[in-house]
Formats: structure tokens, sequence, C-alpha cells
């Protein structure tokens, strides 16, 4: 690779700093030259699209050059992450695009081609032919320094250049990995495409990344299956997409679908809130076979003779024959709006042998058909189904009780466009728009991050998007907490396809959470995930967790404190809080003047962010602060789990800020009792009852309605007399 004279002998000690700073100037000789090739490249592309924008290009010609300048790069960023130097003495880059000098040498490698392999397999048990491992860090395409990793020489696990990066301070927004991509993470990257891979791991791994990176390398080594358009990918709700929404067209593929799982579903009016119960009823899988059996019952049977009015005079249909023509079309094979369309058409059959006369467009042709089987949408059937005790009942069968079905019922709006939907109506939505109107929106690859909390339905929603049954599930079972969370794998696969073999493979190092950290909230793991194996975490943070006790009081004000403290710094700052805080902690964040994002409403800002515990699977920020762990426990089934999420959300600093424990360690036992049957309650359980209480009507009342509520408070508590 001597293309374009450039040197490229460098040496493998980096020597002291005279010689370090002659190193990187030679390297930037060649990373100028490599990016002179590719701004002509550009440059020349740039021409060409003007010149036939002149001359009124067709849209495939200008695709292509759009593809062509993806291929190259962008002007200004770095041609390459690092080097490999073989044993042999060869020399090879790595970068995000192939760059070519001006007789086809190459000066940088693809990071997704074969010959790149090497860069991120090679470890210090198998080296795979390389004597060293350089990892450029660069502004833009000025190299600041590097870092060589020596094979034969150290045996560190985690290189120095990767430490760096972690310690990075984030912005809101996942940046790509390709630089610091792991043999183990590389291994699941190139893993075939044809298979269910899950990838399994513990916080801060590197799996939605690992997931992300797989989607552009199986893009860039199978583009006759697969292209932009054919892959997607589905997160656990908006914030979490916006998150991770700049990996891709940084990987220079831009046109993937992301969406959060309830954007599956049909374009309706969401915000309804329903209890857990029903949302887990919602959820089973035994739902798709009552919107089945609604939708079935939904198809009339003819009247014993069928009188139309066609074409001026009066045509009798025996009720026998047209009993049928409906009996074949609810057999055929297909969507319901196929199979109406079919029965128009027999309809038509048996009037033209009747009579010779062809009533495709006759209106009472038309009215007969949509009265034995009318024309459906997803929400106006489901609205009606819910609006219908009877119909419920009817299409429930022995399935589900008398309770369940009644649970179901609900007044719907007046008008369809009123109606409000919940998250659990959303996959009933997508079912029955695919039982209505078939396949839509199928992709050739789909991934799935946080895939271990998803409800039957959901994964039955993602499932019929792959045409093959390729898939990507990314999660870590000791984090599955709500209605569905999950101990095994296998209680999640059975409700995709099974059209092809399904690996699960682990990712064993943890690189994001500090080991100080990591090691405070695996204390959890026992009551929370028994089963569980943690990851073994690489690096340190810069301090223990805080824990904060305070009173009631002070609890919103310390925690505002702590954020302002940490967003001064310029740190990335996520408050994690259980609803019962939500309010006193948004009042205290107005007090301070502090600017803040919610994450609930699909705000990430750069500073401050105030996330529900359910929203912060996922996300990363570099400092946390944890409000109140017990209400994150008591606010969850599987709280503990919930909590455990919150922990490990921070890549420098963790606080906590509680009146009650800092970590609850089992779940509260029943409280003990006086041979009476009177709660014995000590002064400390006392004490935080009462704060827990005063807060309560602190927040939901003025302070002149106070005394009135306590007198009624007491009257409330007080034992009926025998």
């Amino acid at each position: 690779m001597q293309g374009s004279g450039v040197n490229q002998e460098t040496s493998v000690d980096q020597g002291p700093g005279g010689d370090r700073d002659a190193e990187i100037a030679e390297e930037q000789t060649y990373f100028d030259a490599a990016a002179g090739f590719r701004e002509r490249k550009l440059a020349g592309l740039g021409d060409l699209a003007l010149a036939t924008a002149h001359r009124g290009a067709a849209k495939p010609m200008r695709q292509h050059i759009e593809q062509a300048r993806q291929a190259i790069g962008q002007a200004g960023e770095a041609v390459a992450y690092g080097r490999i130097d073989g044993e042999s003495g060869e020399v090879l880059y790595v970068g995000p695009h192939l760059i070519r000098d001006d007789d086809s040498e190459v000066l940088v490698v693809n990071w997704r081609a074969t010959a790149a392999a090497p860069y991120f397999a090679a470890s210090h048990a198998d080296p795979r032919g390389v004597r060293r491992k350089r990892v450029f860090e660069c502004t833009g395409n000025t190299i600041q320094s590097f870092t060589d990793v020596v094979f034969a020489e150290i045996a560190a696990t985690v290189d120095d250049y990767l430490l760096g990066e972690l310690d990075r301070a984030r912005t809101g927004q996942m940046r790509d990995i390709v630089a610091t991509i792991q043999a183990a993470q590389y291994d699941l990257i190139r893993a075939p495409l044809d298979q269910v891979l899950i990838v399994d791991g513990g916080p801060g791994t590197g799996k939605t990344a690992v997931a992300l990176h797989r989607v552009s390398w199986l893009l860039f080594q199978h583009p006759d299956r697969l292209d932009a358009d054919s892959v997607l990918v589905v997160g656990p709700h908006p914030t979490f997409i916006r998150y991770i929404g700049r990996v891709l067209p940084e990987l220079g593929d831009t046109q993937v679908r992301m969406a959060d799982v309830g954007r599956l579903a049909p374009d309706v009016h969401r915000g309804r809130n329903e209890p857990e119960e029903l949302a887990g009823l919602k959820g089973e899988a035994r739902m798709a076979g009552l919107l089945a059996r609604a939708l079935d019952a939904r198809i009339g049977a003819p009247e014993p003779a069928e009188r139309l009015l066609i074409g001026g005079r009066f045509v009798t249909l025996p009720g026998a024959d047209v009993a049928e023509a409906v009996s074949a079309c609810r057999a055929a094979i297909g969507p319901y709006t196929q199979r109406r369309q079919l029965l128009r058409d027999r309809l038509v059959a048996l009037v033209l042998a009747r009579t010779g006369v062809d009533s495709g467009g006759d209106p009472a042709l038309a009215n007969l058909a949509e009265r034995l089987w009318p024309q459906q949408s997803a929400p106006a059937f489901l609205r009606d189904l819910f609006g219908s005790r009877q119909r419920l009942r009817t299409a429930a069968g022995d399935e589900f009780t008398e309770a369940e079905t009644a649970s179901l019922v609900r007044r719907g709006a007046d008008r369809l466009s009123q109606e409000v939907w919940s998250a659990a109506d959303l996959p009933l939505l997508d079912e029955l728009d695919h039982l209505i109107n078939g396949p839509k929106d199928r992709y050739g690859h789909v991934v799935v991050d946080e895939a271990q909390d998803l409800s039957p339905m959901q994964l039955r929603s993602v499932g019929r998007r792959s045409t093959t049954g390729s898939l990507t599930l990314v999660g870590d079972i000791a984090q599955s907490t709500g209605p569905w969370a999950r101990d095994d794998w296998a209680e999640v696969t059975r409700h995709l396809p099974d059209r092809l073999p399904t690996a699960v493979a682990e990712l064993r190092y943890g690189y994001r959470v500090p080991r100080q950290l990591y090691r405070y909230a695996a204390r959890l793991l026992p009551v929370a995930a028994p089963g569980a194996r943690p990851p073994e975490v690489v690096r340190d943070g810069p301090a223990e967790p805080g824990i904060h006790r305070v009173g009631l009081s002070e609890r919103a004000g310390r925690t505002v404190a702590l954020a302002m403290r940490h967003s001064a710094a310029g740190l990335f700052v996520g408050i994690v809080c259980p609803p019962r805080c939500r309010r006193e902690t948004e009042a205290a964040l107005a007090e301070n003047g502090v600017e803040w994002s919610s994450a609930d409403r699909g705000e990430l800002g750069a500073a401050v962010n105030l996330v529900s515990p359910r929203e912060a699977k996922g996300l990363e920020f570099d400092a946390v602060i944890v409000v109140e762990p017990e209400q994150i426990v008591a606010g969850d089934e599987r709280g503990h789990r919930m909590l455990y999420v919150a922990l490990t959300r921070a890549t420098r600093h963790l606080d906590i800020v509680c009146v009650g424990e800092p970590l609850p360690l089992s779940v509260p036992a029943s409280a003990p009792t006086t041979r009476d049957g009177v709660a014995a309650f000590g002064e400390r359980d006392v004490r935080r009852l009462a704060e827990h209480l005063a807060g309560q009507v602190r927040g939901a009342a003025p302070e002149q309605a106070w005394p009135g509520i306590l007198h009624r408070l007491a009257e409330l508590l007080t034992p009926p007399a025998d």
C-alpha cells in the first residue's frame, strides 16, 4: 500500500515527545494525502450532479450519485480510525470508507471489509497476524494523538484509547463505536444474516451499539439481499430512538427506518391511561385469537333469497348459492379485504350466470356485499368491539374468563377521530390492520432493542415485519421489567417466527459503567435476577456512589443542587425520578432556574434531563441522580430490576437522594405486631410515614386546606367502635 508516495514506515515504539511528534506529523501527511483524493472524488460527484440536473437527469442517476457520495464519505471527517501493522511488515489503514488514489491503490480500507477484520478481531490471545494496532484520536482529519497496542508485549485486556473514549462526555446522542469495537463485539457484528441472533449483555456491554453496527455491516456484505430501506430498527420508546438516531447515518446508512414499537401500529391519537393489569391482558397472545374470531363474526349470513334491483329489473339469487359463496370466501387464504373483494366477484358471477348482465358496478350488488362482508378499518373495528359486551363475550369463547372479558369493555368516543388509544391498544390495532389489509412494511432484517420487555402482541407485530425471519434481538434478562418481565429468552422467541435457527450470544465485558458504581448496583442482582451473571467491568470511575440521606423537605432541593453541580462541570445529567417525586422535583428545578428536558416527552437535552425509571432504560448519562430507590422498587412488580436499571445509567458519577433506604435489598415484610394486633412501629417508621404523608398533602393541596385535610384524615384512621 504505497500509493501516492506516502511513507508508511513507522516505529513500533512511541518514544519520547519529539519522536512521537514526528510520528504524528508523518501520519498526518498520509491523512492529508488520502483526504485529498477523497475530496477530489467528492468534487467530481458534485460536478456530475450539477450536469445531470441541467439535463433533467432521471431519479436513478441522482440516487446513484448520492450512494456514491455516501460510499466516499464527507469532506473534513477523519479518513481513518487506525492502522494495523502485520508481522511481515504490511500496513493497512482502516476507516469509515474506502479511499483509493488515482491509480486505484487502496489508501484506506472500509471497516466493514473482510480485509479490516484483524483490526477488530486481533487480541493478545490471538493476534491474527497483527504485530501492532494503532488507534488515532482526531479532530476532524487532524491527528491529535494515537495509542499503540503491541500484541506481543502487552497483556492488558482493554487498550488505553478505549478507556479514553469511554471517559469522553456524553452529548445526549449515541456515537458510533467503530474505533473501539472489541473482538467479542466484532464477532457478533459479523454473525450470519440467516438467524435470530440474541445479543444478551449487562449494562454498558455495548449491545445496542453492536446491533446498530451489525446493521451497517450486513448492508455492506449483502447488497444483493438488503438495502437500507429493507432494514427496520425497533426501540422501546421515542426518547431511545432519538438517542440512537445518529449512529447509522454517521456510518453512511441514512435510509434505515427507526421506530419505537408503538409506531408500528396505524397512526391514531395516543395517550390513554389504563391499569397495568388490563395492559397485561391486552398484551397476551390469546388476544390475537379473540380479534380474529371477532372479525370473522362480522361476516353475515344471506337471506333465504336475495332479491336485487339490477339494471332496472329484479333479480333473485338463491340464499344457498350466496351462502356457498360466503363460505368459500371465508375459507379462502388472504386478508379480510382481499376476501371481501373475492365475494363481490363471486356475486357478480352469480348475477351474470342468471341474467347475462355484468353487475360489477351496480349499487344493489355493492350494498349486498357490504351487508354480508362489511368494510372495516382497524380503529373503527376495535372501538366498536370494545364498546360491545356481547361481541366481546362471543369472540372470547372459552379462552377468557367473564371478568377478563368485562375488563375489556369501554365506552368509545362519539367520533372515531376523538378516540384516545393506550399503549397496549397499539399492537391490537396492528394485528387487526394485518388481518384486514394484509402484510405491509416488510423488511429483510429487523433489529429489536430491549426485546426482553415486549408483550407477546408486540412481538407478533415485530415478527411479521420480517420477510425471512432474520432478526437481531438485544436485551438483558436482568433488566427485564414491566408487565412482561421475563426470566428466559425462550419466553420471547416463542412469539417470533421460527423459520431460522436461534442463537444466544452473551457480551461479557462492561465498558460503560465504572467498577465502583456497578459494584454497588450489582448488590441488587441476588434479589432482582438470582440467575443472572454480572458482566466483568473493565474501567474505574472518578468516585464511589454518593449517598444523600435527607429529610422529606430537603429531598427535591438536594436533588437539584447535585444536578446543577454536575451540569456546571460540563456533564450530561439524568435525574431518575419515580412518579411520586416528579412534581416536587419539577418545582425545585423551576425555583432554581434550571433548564431541563423531559425524556418522558421524547426530549433529551444537552444538560439536565428528568427521566422516569421506565424511560431510563437504554439511555446513559455522565452523571445520574437516583431519587428515592424505595419508591422505584415499590412502583413495579420487578421493582428491584427497575432500580438496577436506574443505578446503571451513569458513566462517571452516581448520586442517590433518599428519605428511605438507598439500596432496598428485599421486599418489605409485614410490620411486626403486638399481642393486641396493633403494628409496633418504631420512631423511625413513624417519622418516615409522617414525612411521606406530609409530602403528599403539600404537593396536592393549598396550605389553607391542610388543617381540614389532617382533621379528616384523623377521622378516617379512627377505628370503628365495637
